[in-house]
């Protein structure tokens, strides 16, 4: 029940590798590409200090992303950069001169000759126990080599202890492999082909470049740009799960509902993959990893998980064979949900929309107002509860028609471009399908598109929002240079670049900050680290000024005035009908909350569990929704202190 629209490709969501063709750099195209992506972007127009810091720190970690080479004291130099440093390279870099990265590059060549040696030294029968792959998480580049060695220890100590899972064969096989995917990656550094060396700092140099703009601007090599494409079609044959790379093996952070794998129903969330088809996989590159679990569609894959089970002390590790017939996984599935909770002499309608689409056959808008035009045919509607949790976003188009189910007719979003130029998007057509209580449901993982509707309702003061403090908080929007329908490649590579914000009709955007609930109810992301705000390098929120008295400055000025004339009938109007509760809905869901036990038992797992939080952990608590279950007794108090109000009102 559960899903995000970012999820739905989850054998992509990797770092990509450079272990394929290098593109074909040179310090002239290096320039010429930064050029071209920071004459679009949406903040940054030329490289300056302040940029070129979060250069060096992208381009260290882009030589040693493990931290298990690099020692803090041979590279403080770039890591607290001196002013004198960061304009002489600024300088630089604009004439295409790299020498500053050459000597970065030299030094991560030093740290593998070093990292051998230590290696070297480790003693496998000596290795310390009870590791927590925990602390390999956001780690830091330690100071010494002593903290160096301890780290490789615990490293290796995870590595062996998960290949002992397997029998004697393939633990030799999964330690080996181990070992030659390390001596590859370091054989690609020291490499003593000059041209080759060229290309590979080069690509760094644009990935360190891109990266350093803000979270979602990116510089694909040609074989990563192509694996891009296929994730945006939404198209492959494999299992349907994601997958994030651990040090002891391949962990499975969501099941995409109506996958091959959630119709088998035995992976679950939290599985450790350590093997595929007896192949190991530890020590592989996710990459490869994928590779090995996709194939033929109707042909089965064989995944060795270990899954954990028990509490604390009482903890235990099985291993188990999960046998998955391969299938096609597109997300087309679960689009929208729809049922409704009985109230009074009608009913309250809930509506959970996971992804906003459009395709020849329907559209989210489309599909939303069919189910309430049905459910108004059959029952008196008191209230909408439209659950937007999960839903991570989808055509913007789709945003403005969805909105258009709620408003009469104004400007639902605004676009704001690198060079300043403002389009508004406006819903025209005059027409609700619902004008009564209306609740917008979000959480954390809300972003995008979700953002847009669930703050403009809440910007007309036509819903009241519930849910986790703030949505994800993503206000921008890109562009990925690859847009050709043959599909060809750059063979200098591709980019995607973050060229603009979205605003709503008050002017706000939800970039960074997201969406503040008007009544905060906690659900299983509320504690987690997730959204704009804890990206590497965010993009800075903005404003704009507010439209809700649209003055139409976007269409031409011969135009203007005919289409005043038809378009400022019927304009929604800036409610506060809803708001006046606000209080009162706060108050009566607090009291329930501090009274409900199972809730209270609910919010003490959360703190205790504030680092990541899965999607599917919500199921752990039972088929009581708990931010559902609430959201619902929110409408009805909402429903009745609206009936109060307008009884009350006096009668023209």
């Amino acid at each position: 029940m559960l899903k995000k629209a970012y999820f739905a490709l989850v054998f992509l969501a990797f770092s990509f590798s450079i272990e394929a063709k290098l593109p074909d750099l040179t310090p002239e195209k290096t320039v010429k590409t930064t050029n071209e992506i920071l004459k679009l972007h949406a903040s940054y127009e030329e490289i300056n200090p302040e940029l070129m810091k979060r250069i060096f720190n992208n381009y260290l970690e882009e030589l040693d992303p493990t931290k298990t080479y690099l020692i803090k004291s041979d590279i403080v130099q770039w890591l607290e950069p001196t002013d004198d440093l960061l304009q002489t390279s600024v300088t630089e870099f604009k004439v295409g001169d790299f020498k500053t990265f050459d000597e970065m590059y030299e030094s991560m060549v030093c740290a593998i000759e070093c990292r051998n040696g230590l290696d070297r030294d480790i003693d496998p029968e000596n290795l310390p126990e009870n590791v927590n792959a925990e602390e390999f998480k956001d780690m830091e580049w330690v100071a010494t080599q002593d903290e160096l060695m301890d780290r490789l220890l615990k490293i290796r100590s995870l590595q062996v202890e998960t290949a002992s899972k397997l029998n004697e064969e393939l633990k030799e096989k999964s330690l080996k492999r181990i070992a030659k995917r390390q001596t590859k990656n370091e054989e690609e550094i020291v490499n003593p082909d000059p041209d080759h060396r060229k290309k590979l700092i080069l690509t760094k140099v644009l990935k360190a470049t891109a990266s350093a703009l803000d979270a979602h601007t990116s510089y694909f090599t040609p074989d990563e740009a192509k694996q891009f494409m296929i994730n945006v079609q939404q198209r492959l044959y494999g299992i349907g799960a994601q997958l994030r790379d651990d040090v002891n093996g391949f962990s499975i952070v969501k099941v995409v509902e109506g996958g091959p794998a959630h119709q088998g129903k035995e992976l679950k969330a939290g599985d450790r993959i350590i093997a595929v088809d007896g192949e190991p996989v530890v020590g592989m590159g996710i990459e490869e990893a994928v590779e090995l679990i996709r194939g033929e569609e109707n042909s089965p894959v064989v995944l060795t998980v270990i899954r954990e089970g028990g509490e604390d002390e009482s903890k235990e590790e099985k291993k188990l064979d999960i046998t998955i017939i391969r299938g096609e996984v597109v997300l087309k599935e679960a689009r929208f949900e729809s049922s409704y909770e009985p109230y009074g002499d009608g009913v309250i309608a809930y509506l959970k929309l996971h992804t906003f689409y459009q395709d020849p056959e329907s559209s989210s808008a489309i599909d939303l107002k069919k189910e309430l035009e049905k459910l108004k045919d059959e029952h008196d509607i008191k209230g909408v509860i439209l659950d937007l949790r999960y839903n991570s976003g989808g055509m913007l188009s789709q945003a403005v028609e969805v909105t258009g189910l709620f408003i009469t007719k104004g400007v639902v979003v605004s676009i704001k471009d690198n060079t300043g130029h403002i389009q508004h998007l406006r819903d025209l057509d005059g027409k609700t399908i619902w004008d009564g209580p209306l609740v917008v449901l979000v959480n954390r993982a809300s972003a995008s598109a979700s953002e847009i509707v669930a703050q403009t309702l809440q910007d007309y003061g036509r819903a009241i929002i519930v849910g986790d403090e703030s949505t994800f908080g993503k206000g921008s929007f890109q562009t990925f240079t690859l847009n050709n329908q043959s599909g060809e490649v750059n063979p200098d590579g591709e980019y995607k670049v973050t060229r603009g914000r979205y605003y709503t009709v008050s002017g706000k955007t939800p970039q960074l900050s997201g969406v503040t609930s008007d009544v905060v109810l906690s659900g299983p992301l509320s504690e987690s680290e997730i959204g704009e705000q804890f990206a590497k390098y965010p993009l800075e929120g903005d404003e704009i000024k507010a439209n809700f008295d649209d003055d139409l400055s976007d269409v031409p000025f011969v135009q203007r005035d005919r289409v005043r004339m038809v378009y400022k009938y019927n304009l929604q109007p800036q409610l506060s009908r809803y708001n006046q509760h606000i209080d009162r809905l706060v108050k009566n869901s607090e009291y329930r909350i501090e009274n409900n036990k199972n809730y209270q038992s609910f919010l003490k797992e959360l703190k205790k569990k504030k680092k990541d939080v899965e999607e599917d952990q919500e199921e752990e608590f039972g088929q009581n929704d708990l931010q559902l279950t609430e959201s619902l007794n929110i409408m009805k108090d909402l429903i009745m202190l609206d009936e109060m109000t307008n009884s009350s009102a006096p009668k023209k």
